[in-house]
């Protein structure tokens, strides 16, 4: 058989599909991913790409020409191309794969720098995945990947099991989102992927809680980096703390990466509906989705039963009882977001410190990376 014949034969894509496994997060093969790929890469970039290394390995354009035998102008054009997409990653004048989901799922998004057409082709296939999660599996294990954070203000509904211990002490810094704000002095905000692919794709049914506009929330440099790049909105400190209080009140969860003891926090602010970790921990049993040390607590006295909490939980683990005639709790389920807290109008439920779990300070997904480090190393080359 000859060269050209077995050249010919060769399936680029497999060869890279297998290179994109990042610590537990793969990439099985299934036909909707080489799709995926197909819409990312085009037969040019995908046979340079097979020359990469493993995901979240560096290599340059004069390796990668060594390499290949591409010449190094072409070499050098379509990975500018590629990373200009943000499909794969350009780290100082290196280069590197990264993991689909997450990584360049978020980052493609948010900068959304392909054709219309490609957006929303890629859009309707992350749909698939996120509704077929049981199908295609995207980590080898179940390991929970965000946390919520306390809305604004919940300082104020907190039980203090001691009256003469201080609520900071009780709560940690990076239990409140309001101490997080407090520690920064820049901020922005970015399309929530999550809805957003809901409303590139026709049909999809999109988030009847917010538009994708009101997505995940940024303090420090990479707020300032996103803000400086246009593919974010720069928000002062007062925007930024009306902007969480919006969120909360529209019932959306404030979920960090834990990566929050830094000047580089990401919160994804997470709707119910459309959120790959929490819809999936809903729907699949999935434990991506990481409980904070506080459950709610309700006060059938001043409670009047007017079943807002019940309408704001994005768990739906909050019932009436009509025999009992008050509001219950299924703890089981419940993730400790606070929501129900913040949102009742009568301030009948306070949240009870129910664990003392302390999250790492950098949840390492692989590599020494957070899943902030995964996204802003793709889409700001850091």
């Amino acid at each position: 058989m000859s060269e050209v014949k077995l050249k010919a034969e060769t399936d680029y894509y497999e060869i890279v599909r297998q290179k994109l496994t990042l610590g537990h997060y793969t990439l099985p093969k299934h036909e909707k991913i080489t799709e995926l790929m197909k819409i990312f890469w085009d037969e040019e970039t995908i046979k340079l790409l097979s020359y990469f290394p493993d995901a979240g390995e560096i290599i340059s354009p004069n390796e990668i020409a060594e390499k290949s035998g591409i010449p190094r102008k072409e070499v050098k054009k379509l990975l500018k191309q590629a990373a200009e997409k943000r499909t794969i990653a350009k780290v100082g004048r290196n280069f590197s794969l990264h993991t689909l989901l997450p990584g360049v799922f978020e980052a493609y998004f948010i900068a959304q720098k392909d054709t219309p057409e490609n957006l929303k082709a890629a859009a309707k296939i992350y749909r698939f995945l996120f509704e077929g999660r049981d199908e295609i599996q995207t980590s080898s294990v179940s390991k929970p990947l965000f946390s919520p954070l306390l809305p604004y203000e919940t300082s104020e509904k907190l039980i203090k099991i001691d009256e003469g211990v201080d609520i900071q002490s009780v709560v940690l810094p990076y239990q409140l989102v309001e101490e997080l704000i407090n520690r920064n002095e820049h901020f922005a905000v970015i399309p929530c992927q999550c809805r957003l692919i809901a409303e590139l794709d026709e049909e999809s049914e999109s988030c009847k809680l917010v538009p994708a506009e009101d997505g995940c929330f940024l303090a420090g440099i990479r707020a300032e980096a996103i803000a400086r790049l246009g593919m974010g909105r720069a928000l002062t400190k007062e925007e930024a703390i009306e902007y969480i209080k919006k969120t909360e009140k529209a019932g959306l969860v404030h979920n960090a990466s834990f990566d929050t003891n830094s000047n580089r926090f990401f919160i994804c602010n997470c709707c119910p509906c459309h959120c790959g970790v929490i819809g999936s921990t809903k729907k699949f049993g999935s434990l991506s989705q990481h409980k904070s040390n506080f459950a709610p607590k309700s006060n059938d006295e001043i409670c009047v039963r007017c079943k807002t909490c019940l309408k704001k939980c994005p768990m739906e683990v909050i019932t009436y009882s009509e025999a009992d005639d008050k509001m219950e709790i299924n703890y089981d389920s419940c993730i400790g977001c606070g929501l129900c807290a913040s949102n009742c109008p009568k301030n009948a439920i306070l949240m009870e410190r129910v664990r003392d779990e302390i999250p790492p300070e950098r949840n390492v997904i692989a590599k020494g990376k957070t899943f902030g480090d995964m996204v802003s190393e793709i889409l700001l080359g850091q």
